[in-house]
Formats: C-alpha cells, sequence, structure tokens
C-alpha cells in the first residue's frame, strides 16, 4: 500500500516539474532571465527554451532551442526553429498605434422578383362560347335561348367575334298578362323573337385568382364586349287575333355587357355575362279598325317604333382551341 502511494507521489512530481520549468522560461522585460540572453530596444521579447535572442525596433517571440537574432523590424534568424512576431503582422502601425487601412467588402443587396406568368394565353387562340340566356326585364313574355358564340383573340386581350341566338320555340307568354286582359279588358302589346345574330368586340381590362376551401386557385378574368347585329322578330297579335296575323321582321340591334371567366384548365371556363341588346321594335296597334278598315294590314302596327331594351344573362362554358399554347419569354 505505501509503495502504491509512493508512486503515485512521484509520478505527479513528473508531471509538475516541467510545467514549472516551463512558466520559469517566460520573460516580458528587458533583462535576462531563464539561461537565455535577451537584448532589445524598444521591443518586449519572449523567449521558451535555450538560447540567444536578439531584436532592434520590433518584438521577437521565439520557441525551440537555438538561437534567434532580430534586426529592424522583426527580422529573425534561429537554429532549431523559431517563431517571429512583429507588431506589424498584427496589424498595428510603426508606432503601435491604430490598425492600418485594409480594403473593407462590402456587401450588395439586390432586389429579386417574382412575376407569376398568365395562366392561359388568348393570344391567336379561337374561344368557343355554348351559353343559355334569358332575359330579365319583361313580366309578360319570357324570351329563353340557346346561343353560341365565336371569338378570335388576335392580342391577349382583344377579340374579335360574333354570336348567335335562337328564342322561337322556347319562348313562353306569362300568366300575368292573360289575367290581366280578361280581368280588365285590356291589353299589353307583346312580341316574339326567332333569333339575333350580332358581331362583336371583346376587351379584358381584368384577371386575377382567388382560392376556394383554401386548397384550390382558380385564374379569373372580366372583360367588356360590344357590337352590332340583327334581331329577327314579329308582334304577338293579342288585340284582335281573329284578324291580324304578323311576319317576322330584321331590326338593326346593337349591344353592350361585361362578363366574368373562371378558368377550370388552360382550354376550358365557365363564364357568366349579363348584355343589353337594344332595338327599335314595332308593336300591334291598340285601336281596331271598323268595317274594311279592320282588314287594312297597314293599321295593324302601332305608329312609330319604341326602343327595347333586351336585357339579357348568359351562362355557359368557354373552349380554347388549340387546347395547349407555348410561352415566349423575351430574351
Amino acid at each position: 500500500m505505501k509503495k502504491s502511494v509512493s508512486a503515485l507521489l512521484v509520478a505527479l512530481a513528473a508531471l509538475l516539474l516541467p510545467a514549472q520549468a516551463a512558466r520559469a522560461q517566460m520573460d516580458f522585460g528587458l533583462d535576462e532571465t531563464g539561461g537565455g540572453e535577451a537584448e532589445g530596444e524598444g521591443g518586449a521579447d519572449m523567449s521558451f527554451g535555450e538560447g540567444e535572442g536578439e531584436g532592434e525596433g520590433g518584438a521577437d517571440m521565439s520557441f525551440g532551442e537555438g538561437e534567434g537574432e532580430g534586426e529592424g523590424e522583426g527580422e529573425g534568424e534561429g537554429e532549431g526553429g523559431g517563431l517571429d512576431l512583429g507588431l506589424g503582422d498584427l496589424g498595428l502601425g510603426d508606432e503601435g498605434g491604430a490598425p492600418a487601412d485594409t480594403d473593407r467588402i462590402t456587401e450588395s443587396s439586390e432586389e429579386i422578383f417574382a412575376v407569376q406568368q398568365v395562366y392561359a394565353l388568348r393570344i391567336n387562340r379561337v374561344e368557343l362560347m355554348p351559353s343559355i340566356a334569358s332575359t330579365l326585364n319583361d313580366p309578360y313574355m319570357s324570351h329563353t335561348a340557346l346561343s353560341v358564340g365565336m371569338n378570335y383573340w388576335f392580342t391577349n386581350v382583344l377579340a374579335v367575334g360574333a354570336n348567335f341566338l335562337w328564342y322561337q320555340g322556347l319562348e313562353g307568354e306569362s300568366d300575368l298578362n292573360f289575367f290581366v286582359r280578361r280581368s280588365t279588358r285590356l291589353a299589353v302589346p307583346i312580341t316574339q323573337w326567332q333569333m339575333g345574330a350580332h358581331l362583336n368586340f371583346t376587351y379584358v381590362p381584368l384577371y386575377g385568382k382567388f382560392t376556394m376551401f383554401r386548397n384550390f386557385i382558380f385564374q379569373w378574368d372580366a372583360y367588356i364586349v360590344g357590337g352590332v347585329g340583327l334581331m329577327r322578330t314579329r308582334p304577338i297579335p293579342v288585340i284582335d287575333p281573329e284578324i291580324r296575323q304578323f311576319d317576322f321582321g330584321m331590326r338593326i340591334a346593337f349591344n353592350a355587357g361585361i362578363g366574368i371567366r373562371i378558368f377550370l384548365t388552360r382550354f376550358l371556363s365557365v363564364f357568366a355575362e349579363f348584355r343589353d341588346y337594344a332595338y327599335l321594335e314595332r308593336f300591334e296597334n291598340l285601336a281596331v279598325g271598323l268595317g274594311p278598315d279592320r282588314l287594312e294590314s297597314d293599321d295593324w302596327f302601332a305608329s312609330g317604333s319604341s326602343l327595347v331594351n333586351n336585357t339579357t344573362v348568359h351562362f355557359g362554358l368557354t373552349l380554347f382551341f388549340p387546347f395547349t399554347f407555348e410561352y415566349r419569354l423575351p430574351k
């Protein structure tokens, strides 16, 4: 047991003695210490080991055994390897003042903008628009129509096209007009529409997108449409239906409207459109002639023409041809 304690004390002494000897070799002054000779002017000398160091106007740090000699501003020469550090190497000036001027690296930050491409291009594509249309402002007659439109987009926001509406066979007189005639012996003149054909120009000023149920993103655009065309109509005889019969006639009609289109794919969308078809209509004459004048067809029409606003709402689909397109980005 005593032998083990003695061996442990000897090992600790062997570890501590070299560390104390190394600390005894450090010199931070101008005098000689620890078995080495240092001489310097205007500087500090730090020496580890046995050797000679000489420096003028600088600082000398030497590690190892040998001779170190420095002259001027931190020049050193030794045998056995050495490390020579001067104040200039630490980024200080000749007089140990402020650090010398160095090149500074400047960082430049640039703003990066990400612009999303338009979901569906329209330029140089043909648009086919089947829909169902119905009037909103006639309380005595319902004018339902099957409609189809076609546009050619010569730019991404401008198109020229045409639409066609068929009314005959889909109309119906309301019960209001029938009961008014029977109870008051008064009649409201009504007309029947056969078809309408119109040329249109379309302009898309707005487009965007919206989310639904936080999972689906839909692209949309809003457009303005307007043009000129023809309506083929005739009065329905309600004043003297036993004698009077009317043929269809052509009327010049102007139209203007707004619409919104929601894209389901890049070639398929649904749309809703509100359009007003305005034209001059001739109604049945409310007065009935007596005798031979009752048979005069020229007296069956009311004098003059009346402006009719056929406010119609369309609901339908849009198909773009071709189905695919290619983005051409500027280089």
